[in-house]
């Protein structure tokens, strides 16, 4: 049986896969910059209310598969995580700045995990680590 989460109006299990890329594609997220990523992404997490199932940073794209609330919105919290991250990195490691006009890409890829299981999207994810 699912795991479901309530708000006041609503009932769901809502997860989906997360995809994004800096810039270019360029391999900039290495040498303490994914582990800071890592971090950043948990405690905005935490503040938005959204629930990181699995994480994986690789030196060029990032996989999430998180839990979100379906009043608050898939689209925002990919913004949110992408808008925060890029602020916050930018400031931390100056030289983001010299090599990208802006972190990320605006674009993303997001896919609902209702038909998979979720343990398949999971080892998936961590699959990256040897890919």
């Amino acid at each position: 049986m699912n795991n479901f989460k309530s708000n006041r109006n609503v009932v769901y299990s809502c997860k989906y896969h997360i995809v994004w890329t800096p810039k270019y594609r360029r391999p900039v997220l290495v040498n303490g910059v994914d582990a800071r990523l890592k971090e950043l992404l948990e405690q905005i997490a935490k503040e938005i209310k959204v629930d990181i199932l699995e994480m994986e940073i690789r030196p060029d794209h990032v996989h999430l598969l998180i839990e979100v609330d379906p009043q608050f919105g898939i689209h925002k919290a990919v913004k949110r995580f992408k808008g925060a991250t890029s602020r916050y990195l930018r400031l931390e490691f100056p030289h983001l700045k010299s090599r990208l006009p802006t972190l990320w890409t605006n674009s993303s890829f997001v896919s609902t995990v209702g038909g998979a299981p979720l343990e398949v999207v999971k080892q998936y994810i961590q699959g990256q680590k040897e890919a």
